[in-house]
C-alpha cells in the first residue's frame, strides 16, 4: 500500500503546489502586499495540515489498511477544528488580507483532494481480495 499511496501523495503535492503559486499571484494583484501575506498564511495553514495528515496516514498505512482509515478520519476531524481554531486567532488581524487567506486555502485544499481522487482512480488496485481471505 506504501508505494501507491505516495504516488497519490506526489501527485497531490506537485498539482497543490501550482494551484498555490497561481493563487499567490493572483491575491498579489487583486490584493497587493496584504493580499499576498494572506495568500502565504493560507499556503503556509494547508501545508502544515496536510504534512501531519501524510505522515499520521503513511504511518498507519504500515499497520494496517483499517489502520490507515482511522488515521485518515482522525485527522480530518482534528484539522477542521485546529483550522477553525487558527482563523479564530488570527482572524482579527490587519496585516493581511483574510479573504485572500481564504481564496487560497480553499483552492489549495480543493486541489489536493482533486488530485487524490483522480490519481487513486487512475491507479490499478483491488479492493477486493482475490483468495476470499482476509
Amino acid at each position: 500500500m506504501g508505494t501507491q499511496y505516495s504516488r497519490v501523495v506526489r501527485w497531490s503535492v506537485a498539482m497543490t503546489s501550482v494551484v498555490a503559486a497561481v493563487a499567490v499571484l493572483i491575491c498579489a494583484v487583486i490584493g497587493g502586499a496584504k493580499g499576498a501575506y494572506g495568500a502565504l498564511i493560507g499556503v503556509g495553514v494547508v501545508t502544515v495540515f496536510f504534512g501531519l495528515s501524510i505522515l499520521v496516514v503513511g504511518r498507519a498505512a504500515r499497520i494496517s489498511p483499517a489502520a490507515m482509515m482511522v488515521a485518515a478520519l482522525g485527522t480530518f476531524l482534528v484539522k477542521m477544528v485546529a483550522f477553525a481554531i487558527v482563523l479564530v486567532a488570527i482572524g482579527h488581524s490587519t496585516a493581511f488580507n483574510g479573504r485572500m487567506l481564504g481564496f487560497t486555502a480553499l483552492a489549495c485544499i480543493l486541489a489536493w483532494s482533486a488530485s487524490q481522487i483522480i490519481t487513486s482512480m487512475r491507479l490499478k488496485l483491488l479492493y477486493v481480495e482475490p483468495d476470499g481471505k482476509s
